[in-house]
């Protein structure tokens, strides 16, 4: 075999996305720019109590409304009435109850998104209010209201790891909070549903996981599997509030019933009602050490809330429990992490779940024991260091790199910053700088990679090698989801690598390929990778074995990764795959008097395995720096007595261009040797380092203890 070209866009080269230019001139299609002819628009009508009982919906009045095609109830749902990642617990549309502020009651389908919501308003629906149960801790106690049949306890991890705590020079307790963030993608969910002939339905979509949204919907359908067909539309973001179903089933239910296309866009507001957010949690630790700075033991608890309906709490909880510890080496150590069932909005996925949570309860405790002992914080960590081999708190050991060590000095190792005349408030100008204050904080960070305890994970992939106009071209069909990381980029060039064949393209992700699992838990380039790798090695085998082309040779192949294993009851087992680890290091200048912060720079290091795009890798560790300052300063979903107060851009705050400093980073690749070129997750670890780097700093400049995410000025200046 031959090649007629030289690939340079391969594997390790910043190749140019083929969707960048289009989405800088805004001419990228997303989901919401969809159409068809003779569409029409859906809308939701969302309940605006936390918890109620349902007595009567009467639609007349909507369905009376000029323009009005249908307007459905829980009543139209032909199949299964519920939907959920891990439990069906959550209703297609709301029958008997509803649990919290937004739920799903009825949707109506119009000529006109106005009149579909015009109409919408329309349907009156009798309630009996409840008074709901919005306070975690009191999910758990016996007394509180059952809101679900189960009760309100979702799942409780419970680990024990090595001997009882036993005595130790220092003790360092402290309780820590983490708000409610959301994951703030800029397009709103959104997708066109279209009837078939053949009965069945095909949907356009921006999701994290078609495969599992499309089995879902089809259950509620009550169609089999092949009449469903889902396909990737272009994703404005998702960062995990993408993997549960939103419009999805509703889309279907109104193109079945009316027999036309059916588009349906939320807005912002919407939005907000529309995904799963980030669980909050209340965590309370203790760690103790030995006067030489060596952890002797760590006791955890770890509440997370996780709203009205299961989503991936489960995973969430478990991760959680698992990382609780930190990357240290620690011989001992009682976890118990527990997640709740409230009249709060759902909470599931969202970059770097469980992990987040805990890295801020950890790396805040690791600075106050190091203040206890009068030792240099970063010098605790590295004495502490998890390496290669160390034991997890599940029993299992870290048999990836692990440079625990090396990420600390290479971030500490960094000069600082000079000070620039910049100062806390931006171009509003606010302070003068009397009062501001430098402070520098430091954190690191792990999570596993992919999904975890005995979840059979794997993607598939189909390359075809055919022959066009004397060229050779490679078609890469997977049902992996674009959410804006890259990975379409990622496939030509494993494709390029592997085949050496410079003309890739990559079709469109839909169901009429093996399911790739979910862009999600940093596992999609390693998963769909490893499956594109291997589908392109059988055809290069066949290719080498014909010596030509001919019709065209084709070849589908799967990749797993190795197994895991459930937690048993004490927490043990080799429930993960691998891990990912970073860690960062920010100066902030804090005006103790206004209680203003201005992240000077963030400082990273992070073991990435493999650097596929290096381009690509600067861009998805910059990103999920951006969300762990939004969380550590200013993000959070305000709930009172289960309401949203700031379901807008203009109240819930992320940062913009103006708030991110300068970002200096180290990338290693330690690649890992059980996986597809060494591959390690990348965009999940710098958002778990990051917001607890920030807290540290500002807490070294201000002297607070600040316990709990996002900071407020007041707890700054002390008011």
């Amino acid at each position: 075999m031959s090649t007629q070209t030289v690939v340079t866009n391969g594997i390790g080269v910043s190749v140019r996305r083929p969707d960048g230019i289009p989405k800088v001139k805004g001419e990228f299609a997303y989901s919401s720019d969809l159409w068809a002819d003779g569409m029409l628009w859906g809308a939701t009508l969302r309940s605006p109590h936390p918890r109620a009982r349902v007595l009567t919906i009467e639609i007349a009045a909507a369905l009376a409304v000029p323009g009005v095609h249908a307007v459905l109830t829980h009543e139209d749902v032909p199949g299964r009435k519920t939907y959920g990642l891990e439990h069906h617990d959550q209703p297609v549309l709301a029958f008997d109850e509803v649990r919290y502020q937004g739920e799903p009651v009825a949707i109506v389908a119009a000529d006109h998104p106005e009149t579909a919501r015009y109409a919408a308003a329309k349907i009156e629906v009798a309630y009996e209010e409840l008074e709901p149960l919005t306070d975690p801790e009191h999910a758990l106690s016996p007394d509180s209201p059952r809101l679900h049949p189960g009760g309100n306890l979702l799942r409780h991890v419970y680990i024990e790891h090595g001997p009882e705590p036993g005595d130790a020079d220092v003790v360092v307790k402290g309780e820590y909070e983490v708000g409610m963030q959301d994951q703030a993608f800029l397009g709103p969910e959104s997708g066109l549903a279209i009837p078939a002939e053949d009965g069945g339905v095909d949907l356009f979509i921006a999701t994290q996981w078609l495969h599992v949204d499309r089995d879902q919907v089809a259950a509620c359908l009550d169609l089999p599997l092949e009449k469903v067909r889902f396909t990737l539309a272009g994703v404005g973001g998702a960062f995990g509030g993408r993997e549960d179903v939103s419009m999805q089933a509703h889309a279907c239910l109104l193109a079945l019933h009316t027999g036309r296309p059916v588009k349906m866009v939320y807005g912002r507001e919407e939005s907000f009602f529309g995904h799963v957010h980030r669980h909050p949690a209340r965590m309370r630790y203790e760690h103790a050490a030995s006067r030489d700075g060596r952890l002797a033991w760590i006791r955890a608890r770890i509440l997370l809330d996780g709203g009205a309906y299961a989503s991936s709490s489960g995973a969430v909880v478990s991760n959680a429990a698992s990382f609780a510890l930190g990357p240290y080496d620690v011989p001992s150590a009682r976890i118990d992490s527990y997640v709740v069932y409230t009249d709060n909005p759902p909470c599931g996925a969202m970059r770097g779940f469980g992990a987040v949570q805990t890295c801020f309860a950890h790396e805040a405790q690791m600075d106050k024991l190091a203040a206890a002992l009068d030792m240099d914080p970063v010098e605790l960590r590295r004495r502490n260091a998890m390496t290669t081999g160390t034991s997890m708190p599940t029993g299992a050991p870290v048999n990836c790199p692990a440079p625990v060590d090396e990420l600390l000095r290479s971030v500490s190792e960094r000069p600082l910053p000079d000070r620039d005349g910049g100062v806390p408030g931006g171009i509003a100008n606010v302070t003068r700088g009397e009062g501001v204050v430098r402070g520098v904080g430091y954190a690191v960070g792990f999570k596993n990679v992919g999904f975890s305890e005995g979840f059979d994970d794997f993607s598939t992939a189909r390359v075809r090698l055919s022959d066009v106009r004397g060229e050779p071209l490679v078609e890469v069909h997977t049902a992996a989801a674009e959410v804006g990381q890259g990975l379409v980029t990622v496939m030509a060039q494993i494709a390029r690598t592997e085949l050496d064949v410079e003309n890739v393209l990559v079709l469109p992700a839909d169901t009429q390929v093996g399911s790739a699992g979910s862009s999600s838990a940093s596992r999609q380039t390693h998963m769909t990778g490893g499956a594109v790798q291997a589908a392109c090695r059988a055809v290069r085998e066949q290719w080498e074995a014909q010596g030509e082309i001919g019709d065209g040779i084709e070849a589908t192949r799967e990749y797993h990764h190795r197994p895991t294993v459930p937690l048993d009851e004490l927490g043990q087992g080799d429930a993960h795959v691998t891990f990912a680890f970073a860690a960062h290091r920010a100066v902030v200048d804090v005006d103790t008097e206004l209680g203003l912060v201005r992240v000077v720079e963030i400082a990273t290091a992070q073991d990435v395995g493999k650097a596929m795009n290096p381009l690509a890798v600067e861009g998805q560790i910059e990103g999920g720096i951006a969300q762990g300052l939004g969380l550590a300063l200013m993000e959070e979903i305000q709930v009172v007595d289960g309401l949203v107060r700031n379901a807008s851009f203009t109240d819930y705050l992320i940062p913009t261009i103006l708030d991110m400093p300068p970002v200096v980073l180290d990338v290693l690749e330690l690649g890992d040797p059980d996986s597809p070129y060494g591959l390690r997750g990348i965009g999940e670890p710098p958002t778990i380092s990051s917001t607890p780097a920030v807290v540290a700093a500002v807490r070294a400049a201000t002297g607070r203890a600040l316990q709990r995410v996002p900071l407020k000025p007041d707890d700054m200046i002390g008011l």
